[in-house]
């Protein structure tokens, strides 16, 4: 079973929550790869920390789909359903057009240098051939208007939903040239935000997510 050469210990007062983020994060980073059988005790060497907060961390982990067991026989990383982009990126690009919606009036010069940043991020991250690293920044782009929006149960419905699809981002940023449009498009959202063109901003942002999920589909196809 792969894992992270880096060897982080685990602090006892967190341990509990911190072994269920190492878990989700190598999950979601490719790490743990989807089918990729999973051993408590391995882990519980790695991290540190005894049997009992790993099989609680991998629990809560398989009530969100992302493992699977079988009783007494083996555990693994849960496998990427072929539809789940299909069902997934409508649904977020729909509740981040109304994220943006609302965060527009809310939002200062601080949060577009937050984006500015972040896509600077990608862009180098696109360039040095780092899906990980392209998916985090591109994450964290998005998730400057989404905290914006101060609607707290739409904030966690797409924290939830963007979970389970930060494993297919990693798989869609090792693409060849495709994302570099992303960084174009976002400038165009940060310029829509600033002059307060909600109309721009949310068919951008549309534009954004059907060309993920048609390179997606284009994966697929293969």
């Amino acid at each position: 079973m792969p894992l992270p050469a880096k060897n982080n210990r685990i602090n006892r007062p967190s341990i509990r929550d911190e072994v269920y983020t190492n878990l989700l994060d190598w999950i979601m980073e490719g790490v743990l790869r989807p089918g990729e059988k999973i051993v408590d005790k391995e882990l519980a060497s790695h991290m540190g920390v005894s049997r009992t907060p790993v099989r609680e961390a991998l629990r809560r982990l398989e009530d969100k789909h992302l493992v699977e067991s079988s009783a007494n026989r083996w555990t693994r990383v849960s496998e990427i359903p072929l539809k789940e982009p299909e069902m997934i990126y409508p649904i977020i690009w729909t509740l981040e057009g109304l994220a943006i919606s609302t965060a527009v009036s809310t939002m200062t010069d601080q949060d577009f240098i937050k984006m500015d940043r972040a896509n600077c991020e990608l862009e180098k991250a696109l360039k040095n051939a780092d899906p990980v690293l392209a998916s985090k920044a591109d994450t964290e782009f998005h998730s400057v208007f989404i905290e914006c929006s101060e609607n707290f149960y739409l904030i966690k419905i797409l924290q939830d939903l963007k979970i389970r699809f930060r494993r297919l981002e990693v798989n869609y940023f090792e693409g060849p040239a495709y994302a570099y449009s992303s960084i174009e498009e976002h400038k165009t959202i940060i310029s829509a935000l600033r002059s307060g063109d909600i109309e721009l901003a949310e068919k951008t942002l549309r534009s954004n997510w059907k060309k993920s999920l048609e390179r997606h589909r284009a994966i697929k196809r293969k």
